[in-house]
This record gives C-alpha cells, sequence and structure tokens, in this order.
C-alpha cells in the first residue's frame, strides 16, 4: 500500500475508543483495536464500567433491599460513560474519576 493510500485510510480509533464505554461492545473494540495503546486506554475504563454494572445486576438480584441504590449507582456509571465518550471523541486519554485508578489493573 502506499503511503498516500494509507493517509487517506479511516482512522477508527476514535470509534473503537468510544465504544468502549457501550457496555458489551466493548468486546468489539478489544477484537478490533487492541493493539492501539489510544483505544486499549479506553478499554481498560470501559472494562471498569461493565464489571460494576455486572456486579451492581448480580446484588440486585440477591439483595432485594439494595434495588433503591441500583438506580444511583446506575446513573453514575451512565454519567461515567458519556464522560469516556466524550474523551474519546476529543482524543484525549483522561482517566475518568474514581473508576479510571482501577482500570490499570488489566493488563492485556
Amino acid at each position: 500500500m502506499t503511503e498516500e493510500a494509507k493517509k487517506s485510510e479511516p482512522d477508527n480509533s476514535t470509534v473503537m475508543a468510544a465504544l468502549a464505554y457501550i457496555g458489551p461492545l466493548v468486546i468489539v473494540s478489544y477484537i478490533v483495536a487492541k493493539d492501539t495503546p489510544f483505544v486499549k486506554f479506553h478499554i481498560k475504563q470501559g472494562l471498569v464500567l461493565l464489571v460494576i454494572e455486572v456486579a451492581l445486576w448480580f446484588l440486585g438480584g440477591m439483595l432485594w433491599a439494595f434495588i433503591p441504590f441500583m438506580g444511583l449507582i446506575n446513573l453514575v456509571v451512565l454519567v461515567f460513560a458519556i464522560m469516556g465518550i466524550i474523551n474519546a471523541v476529543n482524543k484525549k486519554e483522561q482517566e475518568l474519576p474514581l473508576v479510571g485508578s482501577f482500570a490499570k489493573h488489566f493488563n492485556f
């Protein structure tokens, strides 16, 4: 492929980074662009949010008293996902508040 053809090829890293914050679609980002450092950063943060969502789902199923708090925590996770998408679209590698530091524990 010539240099000119490579330059005209669309860069999907922004789309893949934003997609990483949409729940299970993080798998698509991982499969398509896990070798891109920018996308990998956002995949790790998206995985943290997904783990939180799955944990809430299990806790809500087992502990009925926890259900009133689930709505608030789900809202916070949604706000963090929107913040992550905005960072990805703006091509920033900025950690999300509270959960961004946990992303460093994913090694792949």
